[in-house]
């Protein structure tokens, strides 16, 4: 029995989504989850990206002691000797080093020869097997390169002493067929082959990225790039749920394989990324939606309470869903609480849990029944950074029919208090520009999006803003029974990311 390598890159290629950054508590808050679930290796972020960067991942590897951290790295010696740096104090350390090797990306982005690309994989290599015993390399876009090159630079890296190859299909162009017969080519035409492990990252813009990943496994491959939900660059990585889901459920298919993984983890897991980047799981996917195990139809109904497996794959006690559940409201205590949290992956500690409980009263003397989705939605609000630059004391808005909406809003900055009138197309326009006159910040919204977490009349509203300013590209999010509380709250929250 062989072991499928499972590496999580959630908190690298996953928070390179726009919109999807995570504040350093929050991505601790993920990796220990990802410990929970026992994944082999988290790959914590691209240190040299930026100093908040460069902290999140010491913090992980600091702090995380199961799995082996990894932390991104260009060709260049300043990348990873910063890897490095910030790796010290993880007890499995992996700097994972890479540079493209297509043709394409030789001629527009490096302008140079392939003999040169050769020498700098060659000297990264060994300049980073020098600092740390466990070297992953991967040749960019490697789907795309000349077979000849991509045989002869894994060759010359595992002669350097990369112990992992990864082979990316960085813009998700291949199919199936066609990649796994890549990853057997280079089992089949790279002398050395035996001497590391073949992975394989692969993205989902043509929506292949599970099947070329299962692809590669079954030509050999023994670790696996993904992430939690699919989340990541683009269209997205391959969804770690479906991985694991599919080696589990198809043993007639992948039966020499073991996993690691804590599948019944995976639901937690899942929400938690979810609640944490804003980043909504459609209903219909798989593992992890909504109704992926749910029943409508009648017919349906009735062979499942006849026989479960007619109509399910697997068993949804597998991936951590629960047959029964504690119904929360305004009656509930703190027990009842901590109990439910739990069940959703939050251990608190009295002080956090005092503070999720005032805010859960607070909510439940406005609804009548607290759902999954709300505790989950306090709970974000809570792992938000405590320092903020922008908090909103009031917001008042007068609309109406054939009125002209006037948003007045007051908000604590830097230990004042400044407010401020402006009108709109809307209320929600009225009050983002009034907010724009105390911020000072130039942004452009790019998207607002309002989805209720639950039903009926009484359910929260939950918003999600994407803003671009200086330079970047930032999202927020907040939930309310008021949609214009939340709405302000979400922007301020996206501004918080920026300033």
């Amino acid at each position: 029995m062989q072991k499928l390598l499972i590496f999580d890159t959630t908190l690298r290629d996953g928070e390179q989504a726009p919109g999807a950054a995570l504040t350093s508590r929050q991505k601790l808050e993920v990796a220990l989850q990802l410990q929970n679930l026992g994944v082999d290796i988290i790959e914590a972020g691209f240190p040299i990206a930026s100093r908040g960067d460069f902290k999140a991942v010491e913090n992980v590897a600091r702090t995380i002691k199961k799995c082996t951290i990894c932390g991104l790295a260009r060709s260049l010696k300043k990348d990873i000797e910063t890897a490095h740096a910030a790796l010290k104090k993880a007890k499995k350390e992996r700097i994972h080093i890479f540079l493209a090797t297509s043709e394409i990306h030789l001629k527009y982005k490096f302008k140079k020869a392939r003999e040169e690309i050769l020498r700098i994989a060659k000297e990264a290599v060994r300049r980073g097997r020098k600092l740390c015993p466990d070297i992953e390399f991967s040749p960019e876009d490697a789907s795309r390169t000349k077979k000849d090159f991509l045989f002869k630079v894994i060759e010359e890296v595992i002669k350097e002493g990369a112990r992992t190859v990864n082979i990316p299909d960085t813009v998700g162009f291949s199919y199936p067929g066609e990649y796994g017969q890549l990853i057997k080519d280079i089992f089949n035409n790279v002398p050395n082959i035996d001497k590391a492990v073949i992975s394989c990252h692969c993205h989902d813009d043509l929506g292949l990225a599970t099947a070329n990943s299962l692809a590669a496994v079954l030509s050999g491959a023994r670790q696996v790039h993904c992430t939690i939900n699919g989340i990541g660059e683009r269209a997205g990585n391959a969804a770690l749920e479906e991985i694991v889901m599919a080696v589990k459920t198809r043993r007639d298919v992948f039966k020499n394989l073991s996993v690691g993984v804590n599948t019944k983890e995976i639901t937690r897991s899942s929400r938690l990324v979810s609640a944490l980047t804003g980043f909504a799981v459609a209903p219909n996917k798989a593992i992890v939606g909504r109704n992926a195990f749910r029943h409508e139809s009648g017919i349906h109904q009735d062979a499942i309470l006849k026989k479960r497996s007619t109509y399910e794959i697997m068993n949804p006690h597998t991936i951590g869903l629960k047959g029964t559940a504690i119904v929360l409201g305004k009656h509930s205590g703190r027990h009842a609480l901590a109990a439910a949290l739990e069940k959703l992956g939050f251990k608190l500690k009295k002080e956090e849990l005092d503070n999720a409980f005032k805010k859960f009263k607070d909510l439940a003397d406005k609804k009548k029944e607290i759902f999954d989705d709300d505790l989950l939605a306090i709970m974000a609000e809570g792992t938000k950074q405590q320092r903020r630059s922008f908090n909103l004391k009031e917001v008042k808005v007068i609309t109406g029919t054939n009125i002209k909406p006037v948003a007045s809003v007051s908000i604590k900055y830097r230990g004042k208090v400044y407010a401020s009138q402006a009108s709109g197309d809307g209320p929600i326009d009225s009050c983002y520009r009034a907010i724009d006159k105390i911020s000072k910040i130039k942004t452009k919204l790019l998207q607002y999006k309002l989805d209720a977490l639950t039903s009926g009349k009484d359910a929260q509203g939950k918003v999600k803003v994407e803003l671009k300013a200086k330079g970047k590209i930032v999202s927020g999010f907040s939930s309310s029974t008021d949609i214009i509380e939340a709405s302000v709250k979400a922007y301020l929250d996206a501004l918080n990311k920026i300033s």
